[in-house]
């Protein structure tokens, strides 16, 4: 008996719930978004912290992956984001950073003002040892870059190790810290300047300090099935 041929969206959901069209939102994915939601979880290896440190010290972040299942839970996340607050930077102002405006304070280009910076969970997470933890760092004010290729200008960066040494590295193993900043192409989130930082397996008291508490999205998420969680309005917007 031949094998069921099975759609891509309906990769590692149960069979009862299977769907012959593909569902609203999925429509339109990219095709590299098609390709991975379309393959097992069990087929799905976590990148290990030396393969994550390897990737971003050869600036090859492009070759970050959710797993599959988790893609799929993203792409519904963001969906049901955009259908309730018009847009996903809405929430991501208002109800994750809760910043009424993104005028910086201090002076530009520059940490010196702590109002213009915001340390969060990255919501929904790459395929990455259980170990790692992912955070974004947001700030008010623009990095400097390369007009050619996007990417940050030497005073930027420096500017950025500055503060990742000031921050987490005078706090846990060095060695266990690194950050790296998307290219503009591989940006989900343009309006609101942000890089990342990946800490290995650190103090997650220190993790709830520097995070003011943040419970992250994927975490929300999948206690609701994947399906309901959708931050709630600030009630001061």
């Amino acid at each position: 008996m031949p094998a069921e041929e099975i759609s891509w969206w309906n990769f590692n959901i149960p069979h009862e719930e299977r769907t012959k069209e593909c569902p609203d939102f999925l429509v339109g994915s990219s095709e590299k978004d098609m390709r991975l939601i379309g393959k097992w979880d069990a087929d799905h290896e976590s990148l290990t912290w030396d393969e994550v440190k390897e990737l971003i010290s050869t600036n090859r972040i492009d070759l970050f992956r959710r797993k599959p299942s988790d893609l799929r839970c993203y792409r519904n996340y963001v969906h049901n984001l955009k259908n309730e607050y018009g847009s996903v930077l809405y929430h991501i102002q208002h109800n994750l950073l809760q910043w009424p405006d993104l005028t910086p304070q201090g002076a530009p280009f520059t940490f010196t003002c702590p109002g213009d910076v915001k340390v969060t969970y990255n919501d929904w997470p790459y395929g990455i040892d259980s170990h790692i933890v992912h955070l974004v760092v947001w700030t008010k004010f623009r990095f400097e870059e390369d007009s050619e290729n996007g990417d940050l200008t030497p005073k930027a960066r420096k500017q950025i190790e500055d503060y990742v040494d000031g921050n987490f590295r005078s706090r846990i193993d060095a060695d266990h810290v690194i950050w790296f900043k998307n290219w503009k192409s591989l940006k989900s989130v343009h309006a609101v300047e942000h890089f990342h930082v990946m800490l290995y397996d650190p103090d997650m008291a220190f993790v709830a300090e520097i995070t003011g508490g943040h419970v992250q999205a994927y975490d929300v998420a999948q206690g609701a099935g994947c399906t309901t969680a959708i931050p709630q309005k600030d009630p001061a917007y």
